[in-house]
């Protein structure tokens, strides 16, 4: 298991502390998998430097969505995409 640290924007690092956001969409130029852990550092675009602020979080499912030919190339060009969140009722 790896320990793997992203850079944050404030808007999604204090989604993801309050619970609000339980997924992380990225571009798949590097490999996670099941029981890693997400270290994301907070990061500020108009300083240009990290906060000091950090979570961790487990991985419990990683896909990639390059292969997948599930719809059509128009209908994905017309809709694009749509990531959701599954929580517990």
């Amino acid at each position: 298991m790896s320990r793997i640290e992203k850079k944050t924007w404030p808007e999604a690092f204090e989604l993801i502390r309050t619970g609000q956001k339980t997924y992380d969409l990225r571009l798949a130029d590097w490999h996670a998998q099941p029981g890693d852990t997400m270290v994301f550092r907070e990061w500020n675009p108009e300083t240009g430097e990290y906060t000091g602020r950090s979570l961790e979080k487990r991985v419990g499912y990683a896909g990639k969505t390059k292969d997948w030919e599930v719809w059509p190339k128009e209908e994905i060009e017309k809709h694009g995409f749509q990531v959701i969140s599954l929580l517990e009722e």
